[in-house]
Protein backbone atom coordinates (compact mmCIF):
# COMPACT_ATOMS: atom_id res chain seq x y z
CA UNK A 1 0.00 0.00 0.00
CA UNK A 2 2.56 2.07 1.01
CA UNK A 3 4.75 1.59 -2.23
CA UNK A 4 1.55 2.32 -4.31
CA UNK A 5 0.97 5.42 -2.74
CA UNK A 6 4.58 6.70 -3.26
CA UNK A 7 4.10 5.76 -6.63
CA UNK A 8 0.95 7.67 -6.95
CA UNK A 9 3.01 10.51 -6.11
CA UNK A 10 5.52 10.35 -8.23
CA UNK A 11 3.22 10.05 -11.40
CA UNK A 12 1.43 13.27 -9.82
CA UNK A 13 5.12 14.95 -9.47
CA UNK A 14 4.66 15.36 -5.56
CA UNK A 15 7.60 15.69 -3.69
CA UNK A 16 9.03 16.36 -0.36
CA UNK A 17 8.45 19.59 -1.16
CA UNK A 18 5.17 19.95 -2.10
CA UNK A 19 3.73 17.28 0.27
CA UNK A 20 4.50 20.29 2.91
CA UNK A 21 3.48 23.12 0.47
CA UNK A 22 0.51 21.47 -0.01
CA UNK A 23 0.12 20.45 3.46
CA UNK A 24 0.41 24.41 4.41
CA UNK A 25 -2.13 25.46 1.24
CA UNK A 26 -4.38 22.61 2.83
CA UNK A 27 -3.99 24.31 5.94
CA UNK A 28 -4.62 27.42 4.45
CA UNK A 29 -7.46 27.13 1.81
CA UNK A 30 -9.12 24.63 4.75
CA UNK A 31 -7.93 27.09 7.49
CA UNK A 32 -9.80 29.70 5.35
CA UNK A 33 -13.03 27.92 4.70
CA UNK A 34 -13.00 28.06 8.65
CA UNK A 35 -12.20 31.62 9.20
CA UNK A 36 -14.66 32.74 6.82
CA UNK A 37 -17.11 30.78 9.07
CA UNK A 38 -16.04 32.66 12.16
CA UNK A 39 -16.09 35.61 10.25
CA UNK A 40 -20.10 35.30 8.90
CA UNK A 41 -20.06 34.55 12.38
CA UNK A 42 -18.49 37.07 15.09
CA UNK A 43 -18.26 39.86 12.34
CA UNK A 44 -20.98 42.16 11.29
CA UNK A 45 -21.47 42.67 7.32
CA UNK A 46 -19.65 45.68 7.99
CA UNK A 47 -16.90 44.44 9.62
CA UNK A 48 -16.44 41.76 7.44
CA UNK A 49 -15.89 44.23 4.66
CA UNK A 50 -13.02 46.00 6.87
CA UNK A 51 -11.48 43.04 7.42
CA UNK A 52 -11.40 41.78 3.63
CA UNK A 53 -10.33 45.46 2.72
CA UNK A 54 -7.38 45.47 5.37
CA UNK A 55 -5.90 42.82 3.28
CA UNK A 56 -6.41 44.73 -0.04
CA UNK A 57 -4.81 47.68 1.35
CA UNK A 58 -1.97 46.09 3.22
CA UNK A 59 -0.93 44.33 -0.18
CA UNK A 60 0.50 47.91 -1.00
CA UNK A 61 3.98 46.26 0.39
CA UNK A 62 4.07 44.90 -3.36
CA UNK A 63 5.40 48.72 -3.80
CA UNK A 64 8.19 48.67 -1.41
CA UNK A 65 9.28 44.76 -1.73
CA UNK A 66 9.38 45.56 -5.92
CA UNK A 67 10.01 41.37 -6.24
CA UNK A 68 13.29 41.10 -4.64
CA UNK A 69 12.18 37.98 -2.56
CA UNK A 70 11.32 36.01 -5.97
CA UNK A 71 14.91 37.10 -7.33
CA UNK A 72 17.06 36.38 -4.10
CA UNK A 73 15.43 32.58 -4.96
CA UNK A 74 16.87 32.43 -8.58
CA UNK A 75 19.95 34.17 -7.93
CA UNK A 76 21.14 32.25 -5.05
CA UNK A 77 19.90 29.04 -6.61
CA UNK A 78 22.32 29.85 -9.50
CA UNK A 79 25.16 30.21 -7.45
CA UNK A 80 24.31 27.11 -5.74
CA UNK A 81 24.95 25.39 -8.70
CA UNK A 82 28.77 25.37 -8.71
CA UNK A 83 29.12 24.48 -4.86
CA UNK A 84 29.42 21.47 -3.33
CA UNK A 85 27.68 20.40 0.57
CA UNK A 86 29.85 19.02 3.16
CA UNK A 87 27.09 19.13 5.66
CA UNK A 88 23.85 20.99 6.54
CA UNK A 89 26.38 24.37 8.30
CA UNK A 90 29.10 24.12 4.98
CA UNK A 91 30.56 23.42 1.75
CA UNK A 92 33.30 23.28 0.01
CA UNK A 93 34.04 26.90 -1.01
CA UNK A 94 34.32 27.72 -4.50
CA UNK A 95 35.95 31.54 -3.84
CA UNK A 96 33.67 33.41 -6.58
CA UNK A 97 30.33 31.10 -5.37
CA UNK A 98 30.85 31.95 -2.06
CA UNK A 99 31.36 35.13 -2.01
CA UNK A 100 28.37 36.59 -4.29
CA UNK A 101 26.49 34.45 -1.93
CA UNK A 102 27.84 36.26 1.13
CA UNK A 103 27.58 39.66 -0.87
CA UNK A 104 23.31 38.39 -1.51
CA UNK A 105 22.86 37.78 1.85
CA UNK A 106 24.34 41.23 3.62
CA UNK A 107 22.71 43.40 0.43
CA UNK A 108 19.04 41.60 1.25
CA UNK A 109 19.13 42.07 4.70
CA UNK A 110 20.16 45.62 4.73
CA UNK A 111 17.78 46.45 1.96
CA UNK A 112 14.63 44.81 3.34
CA UNK A 113 15.32 46.75 7.09
CA UNK A 114 15.07 49.88 5.50
CA UNK A 115 12.39 49.04 3.64
CA UNK A 116 10.17 48.10 6.23
CA UNK A 117 10.64 51.03 8.41
CA UNK A 118 9.35 53.07 5.41
CA UNK A 119 6.54 50.61 4.86
CA UNK A 120 5.15 50.62 8.35
CA UNK A 121 5.23 54.72 7.87
CA UNK A 122 3.12 54.21 4.36
CA UNK A 123 0.64 51.48 5.68
CA UNK A 124 -0.18 53.27 9.07
CA UNK A 125 -0.86 56.81 7.08
CA UNK A 126 -2.69 55.39 3.94
CA UNK A 127 -4.79 53.32 6.05
CA UNK A 128 -5.67 55.79 8.59
CA UNK A 129 -6.75 58.09 5.79
CA UNK A 130 -8.70 55.70 3.57
CA UNK A 131 -11.08 54.53 6.46
CA UNK A 132 -11.31 57.88 8.34
CA UNK A 133 -12.70 59.44 4.67
CA UNK A 134 -14.74 56.51 3.58
CA UNK A 135 -15.71 54.73 6.95
CA UNK A 136 -17.46 57.55 7.92
CA UNK A 137 -21.28 56.32 9.33
CA UNK A 138 -19.15 52.99 10.67
CA UNK A 139 -18.34 54.28 14.13
CA UNK A 140 -18.91 51.21 16.35
CA UNK A 141 -16.32 49.60 14.46
CA UNK A 142 -13.10 49.43 16.27
CA UNK A 143 -10.41 49.03 13.69
CA UNK A 144 -7.74 51.66 14.78
CA UNK A 145 -5.33 49.46 16.65
CA UNK A 146 -6.18 46.49 14.58
CA UNK A 147 -4.62 48.58 11.64
CA UNK A 148 -1.52 49.51 13.54
CA UNK A 149 -0.53 46.17 14.80
CA UNK A 150 -1.31 44.84 11.17
CA UNK A 151 1.03 47.44 9.65
CA UNK A 152 3.94 46.58 12.39
CA UNK A 153 3.80 43.22 11.57
CA UNK A 154 3.54 42.97 8.04
CA UNK A 155 6.17 45.00 8.15
CA UNK A 156 8.28 42.69 10.36
CA UNK A 157 7.40 39.82 8.22
CA UNK A 158 8.76 41.39 5.26
CA UNK A 159 12.18 41.32 7.10
CA UNK A 160 11.75 37.74 7.63
CA UNK A 161 11.17 37.26 3.87
CA UNK A 162 13.76 37.69 2.51
CA UNK A 163 15.41 34.97 4.65
CA UNK A 164 13.43 32.10 3.70
CA UNK A 165 13.70 33.24 0.15
CA UNK A 166 17.77 32.93 0.67
CA UNK A 167 17.40 29.31 2.42
CA UNK A 168 14.94 28.27 -0.33
CA UNK A 169 17.79 29.29 -2.63
CA UNK A 170 19.92 26.84 -1.03
CA UNK A 171 17.54 24.50 -1.73
CA UNK A 172 15.37 24.01 1.54
CA UNK A 173 12.14 24.27 -0.04
CA UNK A 174 10.92 21.17 1.82
CA UNK A 175 12.25 22.54 5.18
CA UNK A 176 10.89 26.07 4.29
CA UNK A 177 7.60 24.46 3.33
CA UNK A 178 7.48 22.64 6.47
CA UNK A 179 8.13 25.55 8.27
CA UNK A 180 5.57 27.90 6.63
CA UNK A 181 2.69 24.95 7.25
CA UNK A 182 3.41 25.23 11.04
CA UNK A 183 3.23 28.88 11.14
CA UNK A 184 0.02 28.65 8.96
CA UNK A 185 -1.22 26.20 11.57
CA UNK A 186 -0.47 28.02 14.71
CA UNK A 187 -1.67 31.74 13.47
CA UNK A 188 -5.37 29.90 12.11
CA UNK A 189 -5.50 28.08 15.83
CA UNK A 190 -5.27 31.55 17.63
CA UNK A 191 -7.03 33.50 15.09
CA UNK A 192 -10.26 31.14 15.50
CA UNK A 193 -9.90 31.33 18.89
CA UNK A 194 -9.50 34.98 19.38
CA UNK A 195 -12.70 35.15 17.01
CA UNK A 196 -14.28 33.18 19.36
CA UNK A 197 -13.67 34.87 22.16
CA UNK A 198 -14.38 37.97 20.31
CA UNK A 199 -11.78 40.14 19.46
CA UNK A 200 -13.71 40.58 16.67
CA UNK A 201 -10.91 43.08 14.11
CA UNK A 202 -7.96 42.15 17.11
CA UNK A 203 -8.21 38.21 15.99
CA UNK A 204 -5.99 38.14 12.89
CA UNK A 205 -3.58 40.77 13.77
CA UNK A 206 -2.44 39.00 17.17
CA UNK A 207 -2.60 36.18 15.61
CA UNK A 208 -0.23 37.20 13.00
CA UNK A 209 2.24 37.90 15.88
CA UNK A 210 2.36 34.68 16.90
CA UNK A 211 2.59 33.24 13.18
CA UNK A 212 6.10 35.62 13.02
CA UNK A 213 7.64 34.81 16.01
CA UNK A 214 7.90 31.30 14.81
CA UNK A 215 10.04 32.17 11.76
CA UNK A 216 13.14 33.83 13.65
CA UNK A 217 13.10 31.06 16.78
CA UNK A 218 13.23 28.40 13.88
CA UNK A 219 16.50 29.83 11.99
CA UNK A 220 18.25 30.97 15.54
CA UNK A 221 17.74 27.56 17.68
CA UNK A 222 19.39 25.36 14.79
CA UNK A 223 21.76 24.48 12.63
CA UNK A 224 20.68 27.34 9.95
CA UNK A 225 21.18 30.16 11.59
CA UNK A 226 25.27 28.79 11.35
CA UNK A 227 24.45 28.18 7.91
CA UNK A 228 23.94 31.97 7.34
CA UNK A 229 26.62 32.92 9.45
CA UNK A 230 29.13 30.83 7.54
CA UNK A 231 28.11 32.24 4.18
CA UNK A 232 27.92 36.10 6.20
CA UNK A 233 31.44 35.49 7.11
CA UNK A 234 33.04 34.23 3.70
CA UNK A 235 35.40 36.91 1.93
CA UNK A 236 33.52 39.51 0.01
CA UNK A 237 35.52 39.89 -2.53
CA UNK A 238 33.59 38.62 -5.52
CA UNK A 239 30.47 40.76 -5.05
CA UNK A 240 26.85 41.19 -6.66
CA UNK A 241 26.08 44.61 -8.19
CA UNK A 242 23.14 45.35 -7.69
CA UNK A 243 22.56 48.19 -10.18
CA UNK A 244 24.19 45.94 -13.04
CA UNK A 245 22.84 42.36 -12.12
CA UNK A 246 19.86 43.06 -9.86
CA UNK A 247 18.15 46.24 -10.47
CA UNK A 248 17.85 45.13 -14.36
CA UNK A 249 15.71 42.04 -14.33
CA UNK A 250 14.36 43.84 -10.60
CA UNK A 251 12.42 47.29 -11.84
CA UNK A 252 10.60 44.73 -14.54
CA UNK A 253 9.46 42.47 -12.26
CA UNK A 254 8.92 45.44 -9.80
CA UNK A 255 6.37 47.61 -12.63
CA UNK A 256 5.15 43.91 -13.25
CA UNK A 257 3.84 43.14 -9.46
CA UNK A 258 3.04 46.53 -9.33
CA UNK A 259 0.38 46.02 -12.07
CA UNK A 260 -0.71 43.12 -10.29
CA UNK A 261 -1.57 45.11 -7.59
CA UNK A 262 -4.57 47.12 -9.60
CA UNK A 263 -5.18 44.26 -11.03
CA UNK A 264 -5.85 41.81 -8.05
CA UNK A 265 -5.88 44.45 -5.21
CA UNK A 266 -8.03 47.06 -6.08
CA UNK A 267 -11.32 45.09 -5.93
CA UNK A 268 -12.04 45.65 -2.29
CA UNK A 269 -11.17 49.09 -1.87
CA UNK A 270 -13.19 50.60 -4.59
CA UNK A 271 -16.00 48.58 -3.37
CA UNK A 272 -15.65 50.10 0.08
CA UNK A 273 -14.93 53.55 -1.21
CA UNK A 274 -18.41 53.84 -3.93
CA UNK A 275 -21.26 50.84 -2.78
CA UNK A 276 -20.03 50.29 0.92
CA UNK A 277 -18.28 47.90 3.20
CA UNK A 278 -20.85 45.21 3.08
CA UNK A 279 -20.70 44.57 -0.77
CA UNK A 280 -16.66 44.55 -0.51
CA UNK A 281 -17.04 41.91 2.16
CA UNK A 282 -19.12 39.64 0.28
CA UNK A 283 -16.11 40.63 -3.03
CA UNK A 284 -13.32 39.64 -0.35
CA UNK A 285 -15.22 36.16 0.93
CA UNK A 286 -14.89 35.53 -2.38
CA UNK A 287 -11.54 36.67 -3.47
CA UNK A 288 -10.03 34.88 0.00
CA UNK A 289 -11.69 31.33 -1.27
CA UNK A 290 -10.94 31.89 -4.95
CA UNK A 291 -7.33 33.02 -3.82
CA UNK A 292 -6.44 30.24 -1.92
CA UNK A 293 -7.52 27.87 -5.04
CA UNK A 294 -5.06 29.89 -6.97
CA UNK A 295 -2.22 29.67 -4.35
CA UNK A 296 -2.75 26.01 -3.56
CA UNK A 297 -2.74 24.51 -6.84
CA UNK A 298 0.29 27.04 -7.58
CA UNK A 299 2.41 24.35 -5.27
CA UNK A 300 2.85 22.42 -7.72
CA UNK A 301 4.83 24.95 -9.86
CA UNK A 302 6.54 27.30 -7.36
CA UNK A 303 8.27 24.93 -5.17
CA UNK A 304 10.09 23.74 -8.48
CA UNK A 305 11.55 27.05 -8.76
CA UNK A 306 14.90 26.40 -7.41
CA UNK A 307 15.03 23.07 -10.05
CA UNK A 308 13.93 25.22 -12.52
CA UNK A 309 16.86 28.01 -12.19
CA UNK A 310 19.54 25.14 -11.47
CA UNK A 311 18.62 23.32 -14.41
CA UNK A 312 18.88 26.48 -16.71
CA UNK A 313 22.20 26.87 -15.32
CA UNK A 314 23.24 23.78 -16.51
CA UNK A 315 21.30 24.62 -20.00
CA UNK A 316 19.51 20.90 -19.33
CA UNK A 317 16.62 22.26 -21.51
CA UNK A 318 15.13 19.28 -22.28
CA UNK A 319 14.37 18.11 -18.34
CA UNK A 320 13.05 21.62 -17.59
CA UNK A 321 10.64 21.66 -19.96
CA UNK A 322 9.54 17.86 -19.47
CA UNK A 323 9.37 18.96 -15.27
CA UNK A 324 7.31 22.41 -15.81
CA UNK A 325 5.17 20.56 -18.56
CA UNK A 326 4.09 17.86 -16.02
CA UNK A 327 4.01 20.35 -13.25
CA UNK A 328 2.05 22.79 -14.93
CA UNK A 329 -1.23 20.29 -16.56
CA UNK A 330 -1.57 18.56 -13.33
CA UNK A 331 -1.97 21.52 -11.46
CA UNK A 332 -4.22 23.08 -13.57
CA UNK A 333 -6.41 19.71 -13.60
CA UNK A 334 -6.50 20.59 -9.72
CA UNK A 335 -7.38 23.85 -10.48
CA UNK A 336 -10.48 23.52 -12.11
CA UNK A 337 -12.06 20.42 -10.06
CA UNK A 338 -11.10 22.82 -7.25
CA UNK A 339 -13.27 25.44 -8.50
CA UNK A 340 -15.91 23.48 -9.42
CA UNK A 341 -15.93 22.20 -5.73
CA UNK A 342 -16.11 26.09 -4.37
CA UNK A 343 -18.82 26.59 -6.88
CA UNK A 344 -21.36 23.51 -5.80
CA UNK A 345 -20.74 24.18 -2.16
CA UNK A 346 -21.92 27.71 -2.50
CA UNK A 347 -24.72 26.86 -4.55
CA UNK A 348 -26.02 23.96 -1.95
CA UNK A 349 -25.64 26.55 1.14
CA UNK A 350 -27.71 29.16 -0.65
CA UNK A 351 -30.25 26.40 -1.85
CA UNK A 352 -30.81 24.53 1.21
CA UNK A 353 -30.95 27.90 2.94
CA UNK A 354 -27.93 26.68 5.41
CA UNK A 355 -27.53 29.36 8.35
CA UNK A 356 -25.20 30.24 10.82
CA UNK A 357 -26.75 31.35 14.00
CA UNK A 358 -29.72 32.42 11.66
CA UNK A 359 -27.65 34.14 9.21
CA UNK A 360 -27.41 32.81 5.55
CA UNK A 361 -23.80 31.80 4.95
CA UNK A 362 -24.46 32.09 1.31
CA UNK A 363 -25.11 35.53 0.97
CA UNK A 364 -21.49 36.27 2.57
CA UNK A 365 -20.78 35.77 -1.12
CA UNK A 366 -20.85 37.53 -4.65
CA UNK A 367 -24.29 36.29 -6.31
CA UNK A 368 -23.66 33.50 -9.17
CA UNK A 369 -22.85 35.24 -12.15
CA UNK A 370 -20.11 37.75 -10.76
CA UNK A 371 -19.10 34.61 -9.00
CA UNK A 372 -18.02 33.03 -12.19
CA UNK A 373 -16.26 35.94 -13.61
CA UNK A 374 -14.77 35.87 -11.07
CA UNK A 375 -13.52 31.75 -11.17
CA UNK A 376 -12.53 32.21 -15.13
CA UNK A 377 -10.00 34.18 -14.19
CA UNK A 378 -8.91 32.15 -11.25
CA UNK A 379 -7.95 29.38 -14.05
CA UNK A 380 -6.33 31.65 -16.22
CA UNK A 381 -4.17 32.83 -14.07
CA UNK A 382 -3.26 30.12 -12.56
CA UNK A 383 -1.49 29.22 -16.24
CA UNK A 384 -0.18 32.67 -16.39
CA UNK A 385 1.42 32.77 -13.00
CA UNK A 386 2.92 28.76 -14.77
CA UNK A 387 4.76 30.57 -17.63
CA UNK A 388 5.64 34.12 -16.01
CA UNK A 389 7.83 32.00 -13.25
CA UNK A 390 9.13 29.30 -15.85
CA UNK A 391 10.47 32.96 -18.03
CA UNK A 392 11.88 34.44 -14.75
CA UNK A 393 13.41 31.80 -13.65
CA UNK A 394 16.21 32.62 -16.75
CA UNK A 395 16.60 35.67 -14.58
CA UNK A 396 15.13 37.69 -16.96
CA UNK A 397 11.70 39.47 -17.26
CA UNK A 398 9.66 39.57 -20.82
CA UNK A 399 6.33 40.31 -19.24
CA UNK A 400 6.66 43.66 -18.31
CA UNK A 401 5.04 45.73 -20.70
CA UNK A 402 2.07 43.18 -20.71
CA UNK A 403 1.75 43.73 -17.35
CA UNK A 404 1.34 47.31 -17.22
CA UNK A 405 -1.11 47.20 -20.07
CA UNK A 406 -3.34 44.72 -18.16
CA UNK A 407 -2.96 46.55 -14.79
CA UNK A 408 -4.11 49.85 -16.87
CA UNK A 409 -6.64 48.01 -18.18
CA UNK A 410 -7.90 46.32 -14.97
CA UNK A 411 -7.75 49.48 -13.22
CA UNK A 412 -9.88 51.75 -15.26
CA UNK A 413 -12.40 48.76 -15.68
CA UNK A 414 -12.36 48.24 -11.80
CA UNK A 415 -13.41 52.01 -11.51
CA UNK A 416 -15.49 52.96 -14.46
CA UNK A 417 -17.29 49.63 -14.89
CA UNK A 418 -17.74 49.41 -10.88
CA UNK A 419 -18.94 52.75 -10.21
CA UNK A 420 -21.74 52.54 -13.64
CA UNK A 421 -22.83 48.83 -13.63
CA UNK A 422 -21.55 47.78 -9.90
CA UNK A 423 -19.78 44.45 -9.08
CA UNK A 424 -21.45 42.74 -12.00
CA UNK A 425 -19.99 45.33 -14.87
CA UNK A 426 -16.45 44.76 -12.36
CA UNK A 427 -16.27 41.64 -13.06
CA UNK A 428 -17.28 41.22 -16.36
CA UNK A 429 -14.48 43.53 -17.28
CA UNK A 430 -12.08 41.88 -15.15
CA UNK A 431 -12.86 38.42 -16.90
CA UNK A 432 -12.86 39.61 -20.34
CA UNK A 433 -8.85 41.52 -19.68
CA UNK A 434 -7.67 38.43 -18.04
CA UNK A 435 -8.93 35.68 -20.87
CA UNK A 436 -7.26 38.02 -23.37
CA UNK A 437 -4.22 38.18 -20.89
CA UNK A 438 -3.91 34.24 -21.17
CA UNK A 439 -3.55 34.54 -25.38
CA UNK A 440 -1.20 37.00 -25.18
CA UNK A 441 1.06 35.71 -22.35
CA UNK A 442 1.19 32.22 -24.44
CA UNK A 443 2.67 34.39 -27.11
CA UNK A 444 5.24 35.72 -25.06
CA UNK A 445 6.22 32.15 -23.55
CA UNK A 446 6.66 30.29 -26.60
CA UNK A 447 8.48 33.30 -28.32
CA UNK A 448 11.02 33.53 -25.71
CA UNK A 449 11.32 29.68 -24.63
CA UNK A 450 12.29 29.23 -28.37
CA UNK A 451 14.71 32.63 -28.90
CA UNK A 452 16.45 31.73 -25.61
CA UNK A 453 17.16 28.27 -25.57
CA UNK A 454 19.03 28.66 -28.94
CA UNK A 455 21.34 31.09 -27.94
Amino acid sequence: MVNKIKSLGRSLGIDGAIIFTILSRVVQAGGGMITLIFVANFLTKIEQGYYYTFGSILAIQIFFELGLSNIITQFVAHEVANLKWIDDTSFECDLKSSSRLSSLLRFTLKWFVIVAFFLTFGLIVTGYLFFNNYGLGNSNVHWQAAWVILAIVTSLNLIASPVLAFLEGLGMVKKIAKIRMIQQLVQLSISLMLFYFNFKLLSTPLATIAGFLIIPCWIIFSNRRKLLVFIWEQKNIFTVDYYKEIFPFQWKIALSWISGYFIFQLFNPVLFATEGPVVAGQMGMTIAVLNAVLMFTLSWITTKVPSFSTLIAQRNFSALDELFNNALVQSSVLNVLALLIIFTTIFLFRYFNITLNGKNFGDRFLPYIPLLFMMVPIICNHIISGWATYLRCHKREPMLFQSIVIGVLCCLSTILLGRKYGVLGMTSGYMVIIVISLFWTYMIFENCKRKWHNE
